[in-house]
């Protein structure tokens, strides 16, 4: 349905945009550094769902919407931005909980996963970097003379997610990995908790001043 050229050109264009660490990059990063390379697996793989879901918007007409209504985009991105400066907050006061033995604890409940990869879905969903990426780009890449638009636009999105997915986990274990080091010390694993909470507070403030890219 969708020619070889075209799809790996737009691979091309993705792995572009999507080398450039972002919003998801950085939220993946600040999670790892604040709780580990559980969470930041259990993110990375939220922030891909997340991504995938605006895949399906901009399939259906809603990035359309967004992309072209400053209102509506605006509405979404200072969404985004809340939740992450609330998440920041959250990590920064509860900072000097995080103890050594906890590292080496045996995993959290279910629950606690599934409550990790929701806050990367909603971080993926009002990242406005992939709003834009997704509304403005992935179009420009169908074959409207094959038809089935839709359905062209839901097998592309999967190359920019496949690719997000092993590069946002990366970036996850190696800030994990960081961690690991720091986690000799209470104080330096406090450290990093805070550190994590301002990395994802300062990221939230810059998604509110991001400008739309018209």
């Amino acid at each position: 349905m969708v020619s070889t050229d075209r799809l790996l050109a737009f691979a091309a264009m993705s792995l572009l945009v999507i080398v450039i660490p972002g919003p998801s990059v950085l939220f993946v990063i600040g999670r790892a550094l604040a709780h580990g390379r559980r969470t930041a697996v259990a993110t990375a793989l939220g922030n891909v769902v997340g991504s995938y879901a605006l895949v399906v918007a901009v399939a259906l007409g809603v990035g359309t919407l967004v992309e072209r209504s400053a209102s509506v985009f605006l509405a979404v991105k200072l969404a985004g931005a809340a939740y992450l400066v609330f998440l920041g907050v959250q990590a920064f006061r509860h900072r000097k909980e995080m103890k050594v033995s906890d590292m080496s604890a045996p995993a959290g409940p279910a629950r606690g996963d599934a409550r990790t990869v929701l806050d990367g879905i909603l971080v993926g969903v009002t990242n406005p970097k992939g709003i834009v990426f997704f509304a403005a780009v992935l179009p420009q890449f169908v074959d409207h003379s094959a038809g089935h638009l839709p359905a062209q636009m839901l097998l592309l999105g999967l190359v920019p997610i496949s690719i997000g997915l092993v590069t946002d986990t990366l970036w996850g274990l190696g800030a994990a990995a960081a961690r690991t080091w720091f986690a000799r010390s209470e104080r330096r694993l406090s450290m990093v908790g805070g550190a994590g909470g301002f990395a994802m507070i300062g990221l939230g403030v810059t998604v509110a001043a991001t400008g739309r890219a018209d």
